[in-house]
């Protein structure tokens, strides 16, 4: 094995097999990057059983040939180097030789014999949306996943192709997240994907038109960015019926300018943190909403102007539930849906109804 190439193109190609490897394993061989030279390509994979990420880059090909080199010392030598050609040869006993200008290092690799294949899938049924779309529903939904392991289905967003509409749902029990897009000719499918290969895709993926990929097997996903594939199970179990959770009807409505709002919150937010319990009281009167918080540092109290259809209503929340979601809500103008101060309070985007935020309250105690 001997290939030359520009130190830019191989730092980038192993950035992105990294995200996949394992630093935290009993089987070591999952540590490293599978390096898999070719006529004039070299393949770049790792994994760690549950995602695997293969790239390729365009090289000057010496000679073919595998090798496994540790992923963390491999990455970090190479990002080190000057910016320049960079020569990678294996010599005798697994050995491979990294030079570049007066620099050479060598490192001891694996057998690529002992590293774990990625699963084979065929790619005939195809989802196609733009990296940038994809982005965009990862970032909307992926902040509500449950983070704690007891319901596992819930550490995963739900794909799901209903009637040419694709939807990614997420929800940990106090919130909920749905981002919806039109697919033309799409066959209907329903699948949990892991939120680590979310999160992984989506630093991988460009702010561009390009199109991804997406296949799926009854137990697999695979991504497909032209250079790179990304493979990850899926999660098994039944996702929670979603539908029936998001009301239908409202007793109040307030349209706000979701900027106006954001910066209220946060203000409010700087003291509900220091409580025990992160907590925002909302009172919609008139035309107006009142935010107000207090911890032992004192209180605060905000005012938004709001339009206000409906009945007057106090209401409180974590406030850390709203500011994730008006962080993340592509539109100036925003909807809040209220029914009782004990129901979920519904975020909508005025100009769409792309995107659907449903968080519960906290419940008050009446003094």
């Amino acid at each position: 094995m001997f290939f030359t190439c520009e130190k830019s193109i191989l730092q980038e190609a192993i950035n992105v097999v990294q995200k996949a490897s394992s630093s935290k394993t009993t089987y070591p061989i999952l540590e490293g990057i599978l390096i898999n030279v070719k006529e004039d390509k070299v393949y770049f994979t790792a994994t760690d059983l549950d995602i695997g990420i293969e790239t390729y880059i365009n090289a000057n090909v010496i000679k073919k040939g595998s090798i496994v080199l540790n992923s963390k010392l491999f990455g970090e030598f190479i990002r080190m180097l000057p910016n320049d050609v960079v020569s990678i040869e294996l010599v005798d006993n697994n050995y491979v030789k990294i030079t570049c200008q007066k620099s050479e290092f060598t490192l001891i690799g694996n057998n690529p014999d002992e590293f774990p294949k990625l699963p084979t899938i065929n790619e005939n049924s195809l989802y196609e949306i733009s990296q940038d779309l994809l982005r965009t529903m990862i970032k909307q939904t992926i902040f509500a996943i449950a983070t704690d392991e007891t319901r596992p289905i819930l550490t995963g967003v739900l794909f799901e192709v209903k009637e040419n509409n694709l939807s990614f749902v997420a929800l940990d029990g106090y919130r909920l997240s749905l981002k919806k897009v039109e697919l033309e000719d799409a066959g209907n499918i329903s699948a949990v994907i892991p939120g680590k290969t979310l999160n992984e895709i989506s630093k991988i993926i460009e702010p561009s038109e390009e199109k991804v990929k997406i296949t799926f097997t009854p137990n697999h996903i695979l991504f497909n960015l032209g250079n790179t594939k990304v493979i990850s199970r899926l999660l098994d179990g039944e996702f929670v019926n979603y539908r029936q959770i998001i009301p239908q009807e409202y007793k109040t409505k307030l349209k706000a300018k979701k900027s106006e709002l954001l910066d209220s919150i946060e203000r409010a937010s700087l003291l509900a943190r220091e409580g025990k319990t992160n907590l925002l009281k909302f009172n919609i009167e008139d035309e107006k909403l009142i935010v107000t918080s207090d911890s032992q540092f004192g209180k605060v109290h905000e005012e938004v102007s709001v339009e206000v259809e409906g009945n007057g209503l106090k209401i409180a929340f974590n406030a850390k539930y709203f500011l994730e979601v008006l962080r993340i809500i592509d539109s100036e103008d925003i909807y809040l849906e209220f029914t009782t101060n004990v129901s979920p309070c519904v975020v909508k985007k005025a100009d769409g109804d792309d995107y659907i935020y449903l968080v519960l309250p906290v419940r008050l105690i009446e003094s």
